[in-house]
């Protein structure tokens, strides 16, 4: 008899966990295992605004997935852009362009997100994204020239433009964005004598009314006040109206020159979702607590791909699409797939949040550990400690402990790699939303490759 083929959609934290945990648990000969990528990377989000402002390498938080020998998972290529639930295939573009048909018997739903924009006028085509490495190295190179820029610049309106900078999003993610990038603007600043201080300036902004709400009203306000202290403006229940080349317009209708912006208002579940024609809620496939999709045999989803309910407050609410729930998800999930090929019964998903890290550079960090709040070196300590600790390779450990040391002790520094000068780029150009098929598109490409066949 064949073996079933199980194929994992996304290499994110569910996917590679579950991968992970598949390729110890099961024998070679009970089932193939196929992981659908883009990247043979998996990614460490959490420290992407590191990246940004060069504390860490762009390698140290791409941890490589054919590293190991004995890593036996097939590795296909590319991304998932339609799933025919019935026929039990999975539509792939491959990286060469090529669209192929994987069949399964069983899947693995993790494709992760893509930014959240909304109908702003310039905005896809202006602003600039924090979800990916080439993103993160972007903005990095895009910062510094901007005070190269500056610098070489005899206009002053030029000037000023150029050293505005406006991250929206007061999330995690824009939160310590913009806190990292803010400090390696200061730091530089002793290297451009030309430069006038007072003209750089970081603007943080965010339609809800409090800054990270999930720290609470102590920490948030804790985060708020180092962030204002270092001189970032911060505005909250205020966005976006217009995204120009040379300018933002603020809801407030304030005016900005600047030339930098950077959105990181939120995400949502990766079109790929749609093409299942299933029940949502908040844009996750339903899902039970075993994370199986109800009516489609064979069908899992978990991380950002599923609305996983979240039992250990009740099951009324669903588990935030957070690393600290996926890489988890994507543990019990492989123990549920394997027990679902050995007969056996599944089990829900159960975890309670161990807590809330917040690195914003420096010694300046706020943390919540298992809901102890901490600020300062106490509080950098637990955040970095629970990042080092989270990453899957004893090199990617190596590699970021070795760059955060000699951050700490050399500094910072202001090399460009050119990746600014060939080109603009934009959220338009870093998000692919538009390749996806549609249901009826699925189920027309399955039929006509079995007509064929």
């Amino acid at each position: 008899m064949a073996r079933p083929r199980i194929l994992v959609v996304g290499a994110g934290f569910a996917g590679v966990e579950c991968v992970q945990r598949l390729e110890r648990r099961l024998s070679p000969g009970e089932a193939d295992i196929a992981l659908v990528t883009p990247t043979s990377y998996q990614l460490y989000l959490p420290l992407l605004p590191q990246v940004a402002s060069g504390v860490l390498t762009p390698q140290s938080v791409a941890v490589s997935l054919r590293r190991s020998k004995k890593y036996r998972t097939r590795i296909i290529p590319g991304g998932a852009i339609g799933v025919d639930t019935k026929a039990k295939i999975c539509v792939i573009r491959k990286i060469t362009g090529e669209i192929v048909n994987e069949p399964y018997d069983r899947i693995v739903l993790s494709p992760g997100s893509i930014t959240r924009t909304f109908d702003i006028p310039g905005l896809v085509d202006n602003a600039r994204g924090m979800k990916t490495l080439a993103e993160a190295a972007y903005i990095r190179d895009h910062v510094i020239a901007q005070l190269d820029l500056a610098d070489a610049s005899e206009d002053e309106d030029e000037r000023i433009s150029r050293l505005q900078f406006v991250v929206v999003g007061g999330g995690y993610a824009g939160t310590e964005t913009a806190a990292c990038l803010q400090r390696l603007t200061s730091h530089a600043l002793k290297h451009y004598p030309r430069l006038d201080p007072k003209l750089i300036k970081w603007h943080l902004i965010d339609i809800a009314p409090k800054l990270m709400p999930e720290l609470g009203d102590e920490l948030g306000l804790s985060a708020l006040e180092i962030l204002r202290r270092r001189g970032i403006e911060v505005s909250l229940g205020v966005s976006i109206a217009e995204a120009g080349p040379d300018s933002v317009t603020f809801t407030d209708g304030r005016v900005l020159p600047c030339r930098t912006l950077i959105w990181t208002a939120g995400v949502v579940a990766s079109p790929l979702i749609t093409t299942l024609d299933a029940e949502t809620v908040r844009g996750r496939l339903v899902v039970d607590p075993e994370m199986t999709v109800p009516g489609l045999d064979g069908v899992f989803a978990l991380g950002d791909a599923g609305a996983v309910p979240d039992l250990a407050k009740g099951g009324d609410a669903i588990c935030p699409p957070t690393a600290q729930h996926s890489m988890r998800q994507g543990k019990k999930m492989a123990g549920n797939i394997i027990a679902s090929l050995r007969g056996r019964p599944l089990q829900p998903y159960v975890h309670k949040d161990l807590g809330l890290v917040v690195d914003l550079g420096g010694r300046d960090a706020v943390s919540k550990p298992l809901g102890i709040e901490l600020r300062g070196l106490p509080a950098q300590a637990v955040a970095r400690g629970y990042h080092w600790s989270a990453l899957r390779t004893n090199v990617a450990k190596t590699r970021v402990f070795t760059n955060w040391t000699l951050n700490a002790l050399a500094g910072d520094d202001f090399v460009r790699t050119g990746f600014q000068a060939e080109r603009r780029t934009s959220l338009r150009d870093s998000e692919y939303a538009d390749v996806y098929l549609t249901p009826e598109q699925v189920r027309e490409h399955t039929a006509s490759i079995t007509a064929r066949g």
